[in-house]
């Protein structure tokens, strides 16, 4: 598998400026950002990488930000079959207008995603951004999208809060939990049995495993032999350039060896998603 060319559900495209983050000096931690598709796909070519789902970089608190790189994305999409874009979003009512404009690049050519993280901001659970999530999700059902939600520990991006999405839309639409949870207390609540039973509850939910604890990966490929369902739910994610490309791969690789599991999560899981 290693030596095969495989496809990356979720990177970013766009430089971030500096910020001083957690009080700190202005710093820019994701030295590998992408400001041009050229550099991109140099990256993809020297990786292996034979198709990308692209997504707007963000990180820095200003969602304007995000929102600014949803047209680079799009025209990567259309430059290059092997692209495809995720639209940023935003489930914030301050947002409504960039989002209104965002979600008219919903039909462009290779747009296969809408992009949301409530890192900026927003929580599934506030009845102020439902009019806004359920814009999201309207227009995610009406092109076939996909909606990528971030998953993290705590607050707002907590597997609790964010798997209001999955029992609210997830029944018709395609839903990408990012991460998988995020870190042990997702990792744990998920292979422990929330992401089976959502499986199995008929919901359309899909996950990677980007910035996964490392017993995670042996332990859910462990879960879907025995319980027998899930191989077609998991996806090979870099995150770069918050991420890194070469170590998710091989973690991920080594996980689920080689054969039918290993062709789902690096190719064909995302040809069912994606195109």
């Amino acid at each position: 598998m290693m030596a095969d060319k495989i496809f990356d559900a979720h990177r970013h495209l766009g430089v971030l400026p500096a910020f001083p983050f957690y009080g700190g000096p202005p710093v820019a931690p994701a030295i590998g950002s992408r400001a041009t598709i050229g550099e991109l796909l140099a990256d993809m070519d020297r990786e292996g990488t034979e198709r990308a789902l692209v997504i707007p970089n963000y990180g820095v608190p200003d969602p304007s930000i995000a929102f600014s790189f949803n047209e680079l994305c799009v025209e990567a999409a259309g430059k290059d079959d092997r692209i495809r874009a995720a639209i940023w979003v935003s489930p914030r009512p301050e947002d409504t207008a960039l989002t209104d404009a965002a979600l008219a690049l919903a039909g462009e050519p290779g747009v296969k995603a809408l992009k949301l993280s409530f890192l900026l901001g927003g929580k599934a659970g506030d009845p102020a951004c439902k009019p806004q999530l359920d814009k999201i999700f309207a227009t995610a059902r009406q092109y076939g999208l996909v909606v990528h939600v971030h998953t993290s520990p705590g607050a707002a991006s907590d597997i609790d809060e964010v798997g209001k999405l999955v029992e609210a839309y997830a029944d018709d639409v395609k839903l990408h939990l990012v991460h998988f949870g995020g870190g042990m207390s997702g990792h744990i609540k998920l292979v422990g049995g929330r992401f089976f039973d959502w499986i199995a509850a008929g919901k359309q939910v899909y996950t990677d495993l980007s910035w996964a604890i490392g017993f995670t990966p042996r332990w859910l490929v462990d879960e879907i032999s025995r319980r027998g369902i899930g191989h077609d739910r998991i996806l090979f994610a870099s995150d770069e350039p918050w991420g890194d490309h070469e170590g998710e791969r091989a973690r991920l690789a080594a996980a689920v060896s080689d054969g039918e599991l290993s062709s789902l999560v690096f190719r064909s899981t995302f040809d069912v998603l994606y195109g």
